[in-house]
């Protein structure tokens, strides 16, 4: 049996290339092309590409103890195209844009984000603010009532007998050598 097929990668089809919906290519992208023959597992997405498509790259969440923030890449989408909204305790975002052509053909596009508003945002609170390079900012500044702000004294309410006595042991109660208490 020759292995002449194994190496030229010639037992599966090559990779198809992906438009990526219209983003750019990485150098990844380009050697993988180049070195298609060599490489047949490119057909078959390699573990480092998943696991950067599994982590979303497009959008970051912080939430720490003063404000909820999450940055959202919209930059294929004009500001009348997007949507911020809130509902029953979510931050909703939405774009969509109608078929427009660029250099592959004609493409169109449409996303709907959902992200829980953490305890202590209220939803009326929330602002979102546009970059002029595409990133939507989502602020929702956390709110604490002023009863968990300052101080309380805690009250000690008093119960019955206590079930579980504690003895102590003095010199007068300690048993004697031979046996006898005095």
């Amino acid at each position: 049996m020759s292995l002449l097929p194994y190496v030229l990668g010639l037992e599966c089809p090559h990779r198809l290339l992906d438009q990526n919906f219209g983003l750019a290519m990485t150098p990844d992208d380009l050697l993988t092309v180049v070195a298609a023959p060599m490489m047949s597992a490119d057909y078959y997405r390699p573990w480092r590409q998943l696991a950067a498509a599994a982590r979303d790259v497009g959008s970051t969440i912080k939430a720490d103890k003063d404000k909820f923030q999450v940055n959202l890449d919209v930059q294929h989408f004009s500001p009348d195209e997007i949507s911020v909204k809130t509902a029953d305790g979510y931050v909703v975002v939405e774009g969509r844009h109608e078929e427009k052509k660029d250099e592959h053909g004609y493409i169109s596009r449409q996303f709907s984000r959902r992200y829980a508003l953490p305890e202590g945002c209220k939803p009326e609170a929330v602002e979102s603010r546009l970059s002029s390079d595409g990133v939507l900012t989502i602020v929702a500044p956390r709110t604490c009532p002023d009863a968990i702000k300052g101080e309380r004294a805690v009250p000690i309410a008093q119960t019955g007998p206590v079930r579980k006595e504690i003895k102590d042991q003095t010199a007068e109660d300690k048993p004697v050598e031979n046996g006898s208490q005095k």
